[in-house]
């Protein structure tokens, strides 16, 4: 192998004077290149650019009365004011004695395409009654004439320079009112020696309609302001008042279901000494309806007691999981509830909320069988499959549905089930089935470990 050594021979240095050191650029002309950058953004860059004007709103305060097609033609009132404005402009510009009627009809155009052009083109607009001015002056100008603006393009000008600012922002109308002034000025040093210059007249009527359009649009900006500013406090306003009567609604439950789940847990347990030699059976469902009502006081505390204080520190009590299956299972037996349960698949653990949320999914289906359908029979399935968790619980009819009647309930339960699948990214479907029972089918979706791994 040959090896090659490379020599980096150091460059010699620059005279004295070729590279001058940074200075940094003064606020003054910094302040010249943003406003040149402004004015070719607004008046060179899509000077031509096709901006229609959109129709206007109809539910105004002046047109919130008009019906039929009085309402739809008041959509158009922009484009007839501008229409009108186009034909006065004409009008002035057309109706000279000192040249031909020839003469008369071309001035006259001159004028009025400005001024429609606005409705499309408005930039455009600007630089088309720039153009045709210096036109309509070689053709119109007598002795007698106002230089450089003509009647009709006096007016076409005033009201290119109105509609153009109304319809863009402010700072563009300036460049427009800086450039007429600079070309009035300019055609004032050619030909104001033989002619009496109306320049300072266009500039100073034009500047009054500048400032007035200029004031609109501010009002217009700050009512906007306002009206986005009012829409997000009546939001926030009926978001609060939305929290506060969930909140009262959550005390007022917590307080009346927690005194009556108290009276009912006392009970239970001083019931059996009400009775001379109770069986032992009287006694264990007198225990369980004391379990149950403490285990229910403990959930409705632990769920609801967030809202009644900002300081609330909720229990450290491990939430239910399909571990707890059997002893909610063994619960509703001795409610009464015949109840099967069937698991397959490889048992694995499960992310906690899909745990806690199969455990409850189950425990609502088996309350509204003993709430709907008291006496039937019901089954469990559990299916523990590649891609999640399959879950089935299917209840038979009730044998006698003319002598015990189902206890009515709010119909809060199957939505509840439907949150907690959709915040899973699960499916569910729950119906009746053909002999008359009912089903609830659910597949929760749970990642493998090593997916998304490289």
């Amino acid at each position: 192998m040959n090896e090659t050594t490379q020599t980096q021979s150091t460059p010699p240095e620059p005279p004295d004077g070729v590279f001058e050191p940074y200075k940094p650029r003064s606020p003054e002309f910094r302040a010249s290149m943003e406003a040149l950058r402004g004015l070719r953004q607004d008046l060179f860059q899509d000077a031509f650019a096709y901006r229609p004007l959109p129709p206007m709103r109809t539910y105004g305060r002046f047109t919130r009365g008009l019906k039929g097609r009085m309402r739809e033609y008041a959509a158009w009132r922009a484009h007839a004011a501008i229409v009108a404005a186009g034909l006065l402009a004409m009008l002035i510009a057309s109706n000279s004695a000192a040249i031909g009627a020839r003469e008369n009809v071309f001035l006259g155009l001159l004028a009025l395409a400005p001024v429609l052009l606005t409705l499309v083109r408005p930039v455009g607009a600007f630089w088309l009654s720039m153009a045709a001015t210096p036109v309509a002056a070689f053709l119109g100008t007598d002795w007698d004439s106002e230089w450089p603006w003509l009647p009709g393009a006096f007016a076409c000008q005033l009201m290119v320079l109105t509609i153009v600012a109304i319809r863009t922002r402010p700072r563009t109308a300036a460049w427009m009112w800086v450039l007429t002034g600079v070309y009035g000025l300019a055609a004032q040093s050619v030909g104001g020696h033989y002619f009496g210059s109306n320049t300072v007249e266009l500039l100073f009527l034009s500047a009054i309609a500048l400032l007035a359009v200029t004031v609109w649009h501010i009002r217009r900006e700050a009512h906007q302001e306002v009206t986005a500013q009012q829409t997000v406090t009546e939001h926030e306003r009926s978001r609060r008042t939305l929290l506060e009567e969930r909140t009262t609604i959550a005390r007022e439950l917590h307080d009346v279901v927690a005194h009556h789940m108290s009276v009912v847990a006392i009970q239970a347990e001083a019931a059996p000494y009400r009775v001379e030699n109770p069986p032992p059976e009287l006694e264990k469902a007198f225990a369980t309806i004391r379990e149950n009502a403490v285990a229910a006081l403990t959930e409705l505390r632990r769920v609801l007691g967030v809202v009644r204080a900002e300081d609330y520190e909720a229990p450290d009590a491990p939430q239910p999981t399909l571990a707890d299956l059997d002893g909610l299972l063994a619960n509703v037996r001795e409610a009464g509830l015949s109840v099967d349960k069937t698991v397959t698949g490889a048992i694995r653990e499960l992310p906690q909320g899909v745990e806690l949320s199969a455990y409850r999914i189950v425990q609502e289906a088996l309350s509204n069988t003993l709430r709907h359908a008291p006496g039937a029979g019901a089954r469990v399935e559990v299916a523990y499959v590649l891609g999640g968790l399959g879950l089935r619980i299917v209840n038979g009819p009730t044998p006698n549905p003319s002598l015990v009647k189902p206890s009515p309930g709010a119909g809060h339960g199957i939505t509840g089930m439907r949150e907690r699948v959709t915040m899973l990214n699960g499916e569910m479907t729950a119906g009746r089935t053909d002999e008359g029972g009912y089903e609830v089918a659910v597949f929760l979706p749970v990642a493998a470990p090593n997916e998304g791994e490289a």
